[in-house]
């Protein structure tokens, strides 16, 4: 069998780093697409391609580029190509390390196949949910990444993820769960919900299962960042080319980049739903474990008592919007200066979803709409914004209950996944996995047809601290506006050096 990681969904492919599968030994030579700041001296290391500033991308022939004076110059299919330093957004980076003998899918063959090159995604930085895989007819593909964040029972949650690979075959939906990082992820529930709708609507999900179908959506008509970039080609569709902002300080120390979106209104509009295809970055994934190993020794026990003080788990939720880190304030334009009317949900890191956001448009006056978002650096992954005005249409959602599930090992599963309860599925090991079938319901020929996962559970992370708690750090971290911004910046600069070369 095989399974299949799209170029177009895989966060991690673009914005961190792929690792080429060598051997079965421990060196691998890890590509990272950094950004030109992020590479201090980039003469002298070995460059394999660029992401230019107009999205481009390009991978060099070997051995590769140099740089001459501030140009690169290389091989593209066997002709000469060069490229100016400031026209670039990104240097791929190829160096070789030393890391542990692991693959993504060590129990169903290949893990990731992209560019017709055999990748692993890099794992080192991971750190949230199972991943689940849909059957396309021929191959299982990474498809969803539920309830990212949820790091302990008190936390978990039930996440709505749109299955854009599953197809019918013999009138059963196949899907496959995997655990493929270091922790255990407890699922309790799994089942599809199935929507046909009008030929050339669309159905999204809001962060709480809500779904509507849109017609009439517009794309954006600007987008800029703090520094008057154009990051249009990098935010109008969803694609492979994903924008975050550099997890170091900008040139003014600022750790919040800015970006500005504007979209075409009609004058009369009071309501629209921003559609976000946007995720947690996958430095801001690797943060949560790092910041809950603040409590050293005691880690299990403080999240053990989150579990039981609802008032905990509500703070937890506060801080992320109000840092911005795992839940971002949306701004809008208004006649008085800029009003925050809503937030883009956490999610991801390797896989964005599409989410509507709701938004009152009523203060705006005009035909131009503007939004501003300002991510902390290192705790988001941008693909593409769009809108719809109005409300959106209410669908009709077939539930649908699996009918078999079984693990790797044959063990019947189906009532642990079956309702929102007191069973769960647990993966505890990196080889766990599971596949889950359900009876696909008959379609409409003159309809379109979007399926969902509607998924709950959570996850154990597999903490190896046994230190002295450092209670003032993890504290300051939750009171002191922008200190968890400047912890992982912190962390980041200490990353490269430290775990690649």
């Amino acid at each position: 069998m095989t399974i299949i990681r799209t170029p177009q969904q895989s966060v991690a492919l673009l914005v961190t780093a792929v690792l080429l599968f060598l051997n079965s030994g421990c060196m691998v030579n890890k590509v990272q697409k950094l950004t030109v700041r992020q590479v201090k001296q980039p003469n002298q290391e070995h460059l394999v391609g660029v992401t230019t500033k107009t999205g481009s991308e390009i991978g060099f022939d070997p051995p590769g580029g140099t740089i001459n004076r501030d140009t690169i110059e290389a091989k593209v299919n066997n002709v000469p190509y060069s490229v100016a330093m400031q026209d670039v957004q990104r240097l791929w980076v190829e160096r070789r390390g030393v890391s542990a003998p692991r693959t993504i899918g060590l129990t169903v063959g290949i893990a990731a196949v992209a560019f017709g090159t055999l990748v692993a995604v890099v794992l080192a930085t991971k750190q949230s949910c199972p991943f689940v895989y849909s059957w396309d007819g021929s191959q299982y593909v990474f498809d969803a990444e539920p309830y990212g964040g949820a790091i302990s029972r008190g936390l978990e949650r039930d996440d709505y993820s749109e299955l854009e690979h599953i197809r019918e075959q013999n009138g059963v939906y196949k899907l496959l769960v995997t655990n493929e990082v270091d922790e255990t992820q407890y699922t309790n529930l799994m089942e599809l919900w199935v929507v046909d709708h009008a030929r050339g609507s669309r159905v999204v999900s809001d962060e709480n299962g809500m779904l509507r179908s849109f017609t009439g959506i517009q794309k954006l008509s600007a987008a800029r960042d703090r520094d008057g970039n154009d990051l249009l080609l990098w935010l109008q569709v969803t694609d492979r080319k994903i924008w975050e902002p550099d997890t170091v300080a900008g040139p003014d120390g600022s750790l919040r980049q800015e970006v500005i979106l504007t979209f075409p209104k009609p004058e009369d509009a009071t309501e629209v739903n921003l559609i976000a295809n946007a995720a947690t970055g996958l430095w801001g994934s690797y943060m949560i474990k790092r910041m809950v190993e603040l409590h050293g020794r005691d880690t299990a026990a403080w999240l053990e008592s989150v579990d039981k003080d609802p008032a905990a788990v509500q703070s937890i939720h506060a801080w992320g919007e109000r840092e911005g880190t795992y839940r971002l304030p949306i701004e809008v334009d208004e006649a008085t200066g800029w009003v925050v009317r809503g937030a883009l949900p956490n999610g991801g890191p390797l896989l964005a979803e599409d989410r509507a956001i709701a938004l009152d448009v009523s203060h705006v006056r005009g035909t131009q709409l503007r939004m501003r978002l300002r991510p902390p650096v290192g705790y988001w992954a941008f693909n593409s914004f769009a809108v719809a005005y109005g409300s959106g249409q209410a669908v009709n959602i077939r539930r649908v209950a699996a009918n078999s599930a079984r693990t790797s090992h044959g063990r019947d599963i189906l009532q642990d996944l079956a309702a929102a309860d007191e069973r769960y599925y647990p993966m505890p090991e990196m080889t766990d996995q599971a596949e889950v079938t359900f009876p696909a319901p008959t379609r409409n020929a003159e309809q379109d047809r979007t399926v969902f996962l509607h998924s709950r559970g959570w996850y154990q992370l597999h903490l190896h601290e046994n230190g002295a708690p450092d209670l003032a750090t993890f504290s300051k971290l939750l009171t002191v506006p922008g200190a968890a911004v400047q912890f992982a910046a912190d962390r980041f600069a200490e990353w490269p050096q430290g775990l690649v070369r």
